[in-house]
């Protein structure tokens, strides 16, 4: 069971294929976007032909009106775990979301529950007062969770005031609690590439989407009977054209913007993968060919 782990456009995808067809191994996307059925080009989501080589799970598995929680992800690549053994294959999960990939390793933590009142009344301060005022509040009782948690990730600024205001402990003093052992007997391994070669490859990346025709699939999911979900309108890549095609920007600044917070997702999985125990550190070079990469990721498989 191997689980490989990258910043956005690191190549991972690429690679868990080909080890996937060495080792004769199944893949589990480990991706909260990749979930979303006809958001294809955004995501960067697997061809039907590269399915059709090595199957895939968790892909195209809700509809893009839907909601989709890290509980849901864990019931369901723990039932992919079943399937893959079932068919006597090897496993290898791929991805960055960070908090899939840390249910993964380690479950979920035992938070408290929701208080919708606390919760309707921090929304409420977030409209009148701004949801930078929250995140600076958050950087002040906990700093930790503020280093994890992106400072217009309003959900989830707002899941950490409310854990602090129902328990007066911080949620990542709750986080702490994850078991220190897998779930499961993963070996982890972690593709790193300099943060400028990281840049220039988010930047390709964002280039071949665009000509791939981004706008174009974001114009069909907008013109679709149910409205995309609050988590899908939000996607890198989407919210930016979604604004782009509401008249706020043009496509020029679009583009940009994706490029930019693309980098910023970049840094965030960077520091969240810090916190993870046990990777072994693949670097890679803009002069390793995909076979050398292969080899040092084998030794470790």
């Amino acid at each position: 069971m191997i689980l490989l782990l990258g910043t956005t456009a690191s190549g991972k995808a690429k690679i868990a294929l080909e080890l996937a067809k060495q080792i004769n191994a199944e893949i589990i996307s480990v991706d909260s976007m990749k979930v979303y059925r006809r958001m294809d080009i955004g995501t960067a989501k697997p061809s039907q032909e590269i399915r059709e080589q090595v199957r895939h799970y968790l892909i195209d598995v809700v509809e893009p009106s839907e909601s989709f929680s890290v509980g849901r992800f864990l019931d369901l690549a723990n039932e992919a775990i079943e399937q893959i053994k079932g068919h006597g294959k090897n496993i290898v999960a791929v991805g960055g979301t960070a908090l899939y990939i840390k249910a993964l390793l380690y479950g979920l933590f035992e938070g408290p529950g929701a208080d919708e009142q606390i919760r309707e009344k921090l929304r409420q301060r977030a409209n009148i007062e701004g949801l930078e005022k929250l995140y600076e509040e958050l950087k002040t009782i906990d700093a930790d969770a503020s280093r994890l948690i992106h400072r217009n990730d309003k959900k989830r600024v707002i899941r950490a005031l409310e854990v602090y205001e129902l328990t007066g402990k911080p949620i990542s003093s709750f986080q702490t609690q994850w078991k220190h052992q897998s779930s499961h007997p993963w070996i982890v391994l972690g593709l790193r590439r300099d943060k400028q070669e990281d840049s220039k490859r988010i930047n390709a990346r964002v280039k071949k989407m665009i000509d791939a025709g981004l706008v174009d699939e974001v114009k069909k999911l907008l013109a679709e009977d149910k409205p995309l979900s609050k988590q899908a309108r939000c996607a890198i890549g989407y919210a930016e054209i979604i604004d782009y095609l509401n008249g706020n920007t043009s496509l020029d600044e679009a583009v940009e913007l994706i490029k930019q917070n693309s980098r910023r997702l970049a840094k965030h999985q960077r520091t969240w993968f810090k916190t993870f125990k046990n990777v072994n550190w693949v670097d890679v070079t803009e002069d390793k060919t995909l076979e050398q990469i292969l080899d040092e990721v084998k030794r470790y498989a």
